[in-house]
């Protein structure tokens, strides 16, 4: 099995992650499942530094297993230790609509991605239309889940998505670009995770519907 085969097949398993992520049944479970496949994508990046000998790849896997496998799932499970506990809320849509949904966005996906003619990504155009598709599931995971947490989780899909663009098409980056850009995610969920303790202190509630005293 050469490389661009081994990108395309883990970059259908981040779909299937994605999935996973957006049905959880609690935030808790969801940590788990996208520290299982920040792992994928850690080694979509490893397979990737391989196959092109960029050794600036070696060290964005180093950072984006740190900050992405570890730091973040810590923090979010974290916060949920200190949380009070909270109630299991179901999403806007059910499972079966969410896999009709993912399959339509990863269709039109690599279908906008089929006129993309750049040798470098010739090959990987498969997992070029995840990437997007990824993105767009991530959108889809935040305005379908009425806990606050689960939608801070859409964030960090989106942003996996936008990571694995950025591998496919500018691998060269220099290392210190690359660190950057994978540990903004710890940043992110921070200021996240603060806002969502703050309302849950405030509102004693991760309900999204329960929250009309946000409005106006």
């Amino acid at each position: 099995m050469n490389g661009p085969l081994i990108v395309n097949a883990l970059a259908g398993l981040l779909i299937v992650t994605s999935l996973l992520v957006t049905m959880a049944i609690n935030a808790t479970r969801a940590a788990r499942l996208y520290a299982a496949q920040s792992l994928v994508l850690v080694l979509i990046f490893l397979t990737l530094a391989y196959t092109h000998g960029a050794h600036e790849l070696y060290w964005w896997s180093v950072s984006a297993f740190v900050t992405k496998v570890v730091l973040v799932p810590w923090i979010m499970l974290r916060t949920l230790a200190t949380l009070p506990e909270t109630e299991d809320l179901p999403g806007v849509l059910s499972p079966a609509v969410l896999i009709v949904v993912a399959a339509l966005i990863v269709g039109l996906s690599c279908y906008a991605v089929s006129s993309v003619h750049l040798a470098v990504v010739d090959p990987l155009k498969p997992a070029l239309g995840v990437s997007l598709g990824h993105f767009l599931l991530g959108l889809v995971c935040i305005v379908s889940q009425r806990n606050l947490l689960k939608q801070v989780f859409g964030f960090c899909l989106m942003e996996n998505g936008s990571h694995l663009t950025l591998a496919l098409l500018a691998w060269r980056a220099p290392e210190l670009v690359e660190i950057g850009i994978a540990t903004d995610a710890v940043f992110a969920v921070v200021i996240m995770v603060v806002l969502v303790r703050r309302i849950q202190r405030s509102m004693n509630t991760l309900d999204v519907r329960q929250l009309t005293a946000l409005k106006g």
